[in-house]
């Protein structure tokens, strides 16, 4: 059975920031990474829709691939614990390497894909956060690529969502505390 509707959530972001952001993001990895090829590594399914524009955007010879993790407990709320659910289809070994994410949060997530991918052996590895919410941050990750920082609110929309919905908004928007 899904979830109720959400209420109407508050937009946060404009879907024209978003965009400006996305190309300043790419042309700074496009200027780091000048003459190189690039590997871009999206966490599904959150990161889906920054990495769709953010790969147009750049300059460079670029490949993409996904990989999926899920945070889990007995509760809704995240354990800390993290487990692979899609891996890589192809080897990064030697290759520049952009671990793409929606949003960093509490650092978990990132911290165990990092020591992951570490393991094996990228020419570099770098992450590129379409948000960073440095409120929850358990873990001290930093992304080398930052959209925007937010507060602390739960935030839906391009990409990011609430019980699987919500991914399609256009904007990134807060989700009203009573829709949860």
């Amino acid at each position: 059975m899904l979830a109720a509707r959400p209420a109407k959530p508050k937009v946060l972001i404009r879907h024209a920031a978003i965009g400006r952001r996305v190309r300043d993001v790419a042309r700074q990895i496009s200027r780091d990474f000048k003459g190189q090829r690039i590997h871009l590594v999206g966490v599904l399914k959150g990161a889906c829709i920054f990495l769709s524009d953010l790969v147009r955007e750049i300059s460079l010879d670029t490949s993409i691939d996904f990989i999926a993790v899920s945070s889990y407990s007995r509760t809704q709320e995240s354990a800390g614990r993290v487990r692979l659910l899609k891996d890589l289809d192809t080897s990064i070994a030697g290759l520049n390497v952009i671990l793409v994410e929606d949003i960093l949060d509490t650092g978990l997530t990132l911290s165990y894909l990092l020591r992951l991918l570490r393991r094996r052996r990228p020419k570099t590895l770098r992450v590129a956060a379409l948000l960073d919410k440095a409120a929850h941050r358990c873990v001290p990750v930093k992304a080398d690529y930052v959209g925007f920082t937010i507060p602390d609110a739960f935030v839906v929309g391009y990409g990011l969502d609430y019980a699987e919905r919500c991914r399609n908004l256009k904007d990134v928007c807060v989700l009203p505390q009573n829709s949860r």
